[in-house]
């Protein structure tokens, strides 16, 4: 109990003593003893109770930052210990779920509508774990995974939104204040314009399935690597078709549009840095850059290979691939296969805005099928995850085509 609820209690008790010794009409020398007594208490305990009240004060603010952060950060912890091979035992036989991967699943289903069986997006990511107690009679080395390219979209800087129902818009500001100077002395300066604004939206729209067949044999053989190989081969497998689809996504047969397709301002492609550089003057005319190391950019590897081949200066051997990641830093230039051959994309970030954003509502929807493959035993894997992307400003994005 806090020190100054002690104290109230205790000044509400001599209150009520002085209020029984007052009311009498004679008063012996012991009660007047002790109403001195309970004075005298009465007043120093008003003191302790103003600084129990600053003590306390200073106590509460930081137990109210802890609680801030504190609810986030256990959610992570849990995140961490997350086990895949859980919720695959679970759909496959039953397997009762328990520890840190059960409040993580009552949490996302408090939280939204699943299908089958939550999956956070975070328990996908490569982790190093050591399952114990774990008998081998027979040493089986990990799973090889598959080959995927790294994420093009997040080298572009695409931001991703966690999104826990419903739409959420981006205001993006098209017309406002206007500088200018008095004609004259006493004139008016420019008159003022409407702020005007649109929205960029973010709707449930779009939902993206990876499946996978797990047999009888990997259920019982692997164990503890099942899961590893189950995170990766799955978070792959989603990561690199939302790559494909954050490019060049047609906005056809349930895909969202992807930044190149939907790019207004475009322009022809050629193995030289002066093609590259026309497009970074138009950014800075924009007002969106104010250099060329701001640029972000995507192009196929062929593109690559022929800056590389193609010589600018033979004297000195500099190639025009060198006089790109001179001027924009090879850092800030990925080499995508998603990429159409001779296309190109260069992106930059405004005014805080990204030049797309990548909704995503919730996390993986792991839903079993356990009647496709009864007959050999195996189990069918049903990941789902509902997604959404939106280029709010045309300025922030221009695209290299091939030439006819």
């Amino acid at each position: 109990m806090l020190e100054s609820v002690k104290i109230s209690r205790r000044q509400s008790e001599i209150r009520q003593n002085l209020a029984e010794l007052v009311g009498k009409e004679t008063t012996n020398e012991a009660e007047l003893r002790s109403m001195e007594t309970l004075d005298t208490e009465y007043r120093n305990n008003e003191v302790r109770y103003r600084a129990a009240l600053v003590s306390e004060d200073t106590e509460r603010r930081e137990a109210g930052a802890e609680l801030e952060t504190r609810e986030g950060r256990q959610f992570a912890d849990l995140v961490g210990a997350f086990e895949v091979r859980q919720v695959v035992a679970a759909l496959d036989h039953g397997h009762q779920i328990s520890g840190q991967t059960a409040e993580v699943i009552q949490e996302m289903r408090a939280q939204g509508a699943y299908t089958g069986m939550p999956i956070p997006l975070e328990a996908l990511e490569v982790r190093n774990t050591v399952s114990g107690d774990l008998v081998e009679p027979k040493q089986t080395r990990g799973i090889f995974d598959r080959l995927f390219p790294t994420s093009v979209a997040s080298r572009l800087g695409v931001s991703s939104v966690n999104i826990d129902h419903g739409t959420v818009e981006y205001p993006i500001a098209t017309q406002g204040a206007v500088a200018g100077w008095a004609a004259s002395e006493g004139a008016d300066v420019t008159g003022p314009t409407a702020f005007q604004t649109t929205e960029a939206t973010l709707s449930p729209d779009h939902t993206l399935g990876a499946r996978m067949a797990v047999s009888r044999k990997s259920l019982k053989q692997v164990g503890g690597g099942l899961e590893t190989a189950i995170r990766r081969d799955m978070a792959a497998a989603i990561g690199a078709e939302l790559d494909r689809a954050i490019l060049v996504g047609s906005g056809a047969s349930g895909q969202p549009t992807g930044i190149v397709t939907a790019a207004l301002n475009t322009g022809t492609w050629a193995d030289y840095w002066s093609t590259v550089k026309a497009e970074i003057v138009e950014f800075m005319d924009a007002n969106a850059i104010s250099d060329p190391g701001q640029v972000r950019m995507a192009m196929t590897p062929a593109m690559w290979s022929a800056l590389d081949d193609a010589v600018w200066d033979a004297g000195s051997g500099i190639t025009e691939w060198d006089r790109l990641a001179r001027h924009i830093g090879a850092g800030n230039i990925a080499r995508a296969t998603q990429l159409t051959a001779g296309t190109a994309v260069l992106t930059v970030t405004a005014g805080g805005l990204a030049p797309a954003y990548l909704g995503m509502w919730g996390g993986v929807d792991l839903i079993r099928d356990p009647y496709s493959d009864a007959a050999s035993g195996g189990l069918r894997l049903t990941g789902l995850l509902t997604v959404d992307l939106a280029v709010p400003r045309q300025e922030q994005v221009r695209v290299l085509e091939p030439g006819s």
